[in-house]
């Protein structure tokens, strides 16, 4: 019996793609069930049916499984090379991956993610989006050149559970031309002309106009 992934607004919800991209990429077998947000925690469907509240909220094989670092470690038990296979990578895989979910909140109150909109940068950074624009920058150049060159993905030519809860950070740097270093640029094309990242793109331009949120 097929499970179930609850989502928001694929333009929109930055969780939701990263919950989606760990479940493509393990090859759950799931619905997608799409809800519209609303903005500001307004979106009472969603609430009535995922234990936090919010998305992503995987139903797989008798498991409920919600936030999405924790439905990429449920993904992981399936396709093991979600994480580096080295014990001591693997830490400074889950180490940044945590660090995503916990942080990097200017980034997030400052840049929200919305597939649809014309790139362009910023009128100004305050002091603290610049501090955190450096943080992340620093962040991923290091998951990139660990190894001494840099790598097409976070942690090797594949991508892992750290590129899906950075994808809509990879976003962001394309949608504001946030400053980061030449190497990271990169890692944000690539990501960006992953077929997954084309489909949800593409997934979110089909969506009904009605569920466009004004700024």
């Amino acid at each position: 019996m097929a499970g179930m992934l609850l989502l928001g607004s694929r333009r929109y919800s930055s969780w939701s793609l990263r919950g989606w991209l760990a479940v493509r990429l393990a090859g759950l077998d799931v619905t997608e069930e799409v809800i519209a947000l609303k903005g500001a925690g307004r979106t009472t469907e969603i609430h009535a049916r995922s234990p936090n509240r919010m998305v992503p909220y995987l139903q797989h094989d008798g498991a409920d499984v919600w936030e999405s670092l924790a439905i990429c470690e449920y993904c992981a038990e399936t396709a093991p090379s979600l994480w580096p296979e080295d014990r001591i990578v693997r830490a400074h895989a889950r180490s940044i991956s945590a660090q995503m979910h916990a942080g990097f909140r200017p980034i997030r109150q400052n840049c929200s993610m919305d597939v649809e909109r014309v790139p362009a940068p910023l009128p100004e950074l305050g002091e603290e989006l610049a501090a955190d624009v450096a943080l992340l920058s620093r962040t991923l150049k290091g998951a990139l050149l660990r190894s001494g060159q840099p790598t097409q993905f976070l942690f090797g030519e594949h991508m892992t559970a750290a590129d899906c809860m950075y994808a809509p950070i990879a976003i962001r740097i394309h949608t504001f031309k946030l400053d980061v270093d030449p190497v990271v640029n990169t890692w944000v094309q690539t990501m960006l002309n992953h077929p997954l990242m084309q489909e949800w793109y593409v997934l979110a331009n089909a969506e009904p106009a009605e569920w466009r949120l004004t700024y």
